[in-house]
């Protein structure tokens, strides 16, 4: 028995039954050989965790633009987040945790530069169906390696393009949209737990808010610091799931649930969309703009960028040049499309 098996039969002795077992997933795109060390699920966190996407994300945003303190969040340290809250709910619960933190490390890697701000760009210049969700399943399926792409377990690649909910809801009413594994769906609440808390964390820290303007009763319900709130919440989830009709159900307490609620509101209202905020995405937008325009119009340059980036290469996989240059800049960190933007825009010295 190698050591992989082992680890399967461990699972299959202290897992619940809600949970997904390494050895029955349902497989890869392209079939390859077991790992004889190494489970399905940490054979993708590893792949995942390796990429040149996965790097990327530390020069991402998560919400302020080019932070002067080192202390503020980006992509990458949100990812990290997910990915501990949903591995501590998932070993709470007797679910996968591999898996779980396999989809937590792989949710964001489409993410664009200049955070949320950026994708609202490429949706306006490249197609109104572009979500960062289906990007971060393009990028393990088909833009790392050259086009190649990770080649990650069906869970695995479900939960990333299921995991986020935009300002709906948390759970959606329509099964059809719900991740396929209860590992999926854990990290879907632990996306929010994690970005309700650093999110207002960083805010403070940036005085886009002041701790008297903080809903009482979430102050009250959930916490005064980071670490109780996110010890509430995460209890609560846990406490309060239980099985119905043969399924998990994920659920809260209206008392808990209710003060998340609130607190998204107030940070959708006071940080997300506040003057402060709003201003930087507008000036990246007219980056992200002029950038996609160039590089349709420079093909020679395009070229060279995706082959920097180990991108596929014009032509490759029968994408369209618009497609190729979403591709581009939605892989580009905030630093790296900045410095683009100066060097093709600015004027330099001649003398």
């Amino acid at each position: 028995m190698t050591l992989r098996e082992e680890f399967e039969k461990r699972e299959g002795n202290f897992m619940s039954e809600f949970g997904c077992l390494s050895g029955q997933s349902r497989g890869r795109s392209r079939p390859e050989p077991a790992c004889p060390i190494r489970t399905a699920f940490q054979v993708d966190k590893d792949r995942i965790l390796f990429s040149n996407a996965f790097r990327r994300l530390k020069h991402k945003t998560q919400v302020f633009l080019n932070p002067s303190g080192d202390e503020y969040r980006t992509r990458l340290t949100h990812t990290l987040e997910v990915a501990q809250i949903a591995r501590t709910i998932s070993r709470a619960m007797f679910l996968n945790e591999d898996l779980a933190e396999a989809i937590a490390l792989g949710h964001d890697l489409g993410h664009t530069p200049f955070g949320h701000g950026g994708e609202a760009v490429l949706k306006e210049i490249f197609s109104a169906a572009f979500s960062h969700q289906a990007q971060s399943l393009r990028v393990v399926q088909i833009l790392e390696n050259y086009g190649q792409g990770l080649n990650l377990t069906y869970e695995v690649r479900d939960g990333i393009l299921r995991h986020s909910k935009g300002y709906g809801k948390i759970m959606p009413d329509d099964p059809r949209e719900l991740p396929a594994t209860q590992e999926g769906r854990v990290v879907r609440v632990a996306d929010i737990m994690a970005y309700l808390n650093h999110d207002l964390d960083d805010a403070i820290r940036s005085g886009v808010v002041t701790d008297p303007e903080i809903p009482e009763q979430c102050l009250k319900v959930l916490g005064t610091a980071h670490d109780e709130r996110v010890n509430t919440m995460m209890t609560d989830l846990i406490t309060h799931s239980q099985p119905v009709n043969g399924q998990l159900n994920l659920s809260m307490s209206d008392r808990v649930f209710g003060a998340m609620s609130e607190l998204r509101q107030f940070l959708y209202e006071k940080v997300y969309r506040s003057p402060r905020v709003h201003s930087e995405f507008v000036k990246a937008k007219k980056i992200m703009s002029e950038l996609f325009t160039h590089f349709l119009e420079h093909e020679a340059l395009l070229s060279q960028e995706l082959e920097k980036m180990r991108l596929p290469a014009i032509g490759a996989n029968g994408a369209s040049k618009e497609r190729l240059v979403c591709d581009l800049l939605a892989c580009m960190t905030d630093r790296y499309a900045l410095s683009i933007y100066a060097r093709t825009f600015f004027p330099t010295a001649t003398f």
